[in-house]
């Protein structure tokens, strides 16, 4: 009986052993490693600056190097001779109009607030006159330019002070086609 006793321990021991067995876990199923982002490669087109001193491209209207970026010219109190610091500027604009037969441009003079309206109406208007004479002078066609005079009606600034006075007195220098 005792190996009958032995054998039944031994098949309990084996029995408890295999239940007590631990069992691997089952591998993960492999799955693709998570995809790279997509980078999408774009050509970059380069063109070259234009010239700034080319008045005749009119990429430099918004080129601040150029003189075509600049369209208000100043004047002094109660005057409508063009200074001679702003006379590149405006031949820099007749280049472009005399070699561009479609563009139009109008000539917006405008005075500061001293004087009658009627004085700064026509104020503004020799202003811009002078300006359309200079522009004429150059190359432009008259037929490209008009002048209009505002007077002291549309002033950018409204203290009443002579820096202020100083913006006021003006020709802005407008494209209505390029």
């Amino acid at each position: 009986m005792n190996t009958t006793w032995r054998f039944l321990l031994a098949l309990v021991i084996a029995v408890a052993m295999s239940a007590c067995k631990t069992t691997e876990p089952a591998p993960e199923p492999v799955t693709d490693p998570e995809p790279a982002p997509v980078v999408e490669v774009v050509e970059a087109i380069t063109v070259a600056a234009p010239d700034a001193r080319d008045y005749t491209d009119a990429r430099n209207f918004d080129n601040s190097e150029s003189l075509l970026s600049k369209r208000v010219i100043y004047f002094d109190f109660d005057k409508s001779e063009v200074k001679s610091e702003y006379r590149d500027i405006v031949a820099a604009h007749a280049s472009y109009v005399a070699s561009h037969g479609s563009a139009r441009v109008t000539l917006e003079g405008h005075a500061d607030e001293r004087g009658t309206r009627e004085y700064n109406l026509g104020l503004g208007e020799r202003r811009s006159n002078a300006i359309s004479s200079l522009l004429a002078a150059v190359g432009a066609m008259g037929s490209q330019l008009d002048s209009v005079s505002y007077g002291e009606e549309r002033p950018v600034c409204r203290v009443s002070d002579e820096d202020c006075w100083a913006q006021n007195r003006r020709v802005e220098i407008v494209y209505t086609a390029r």
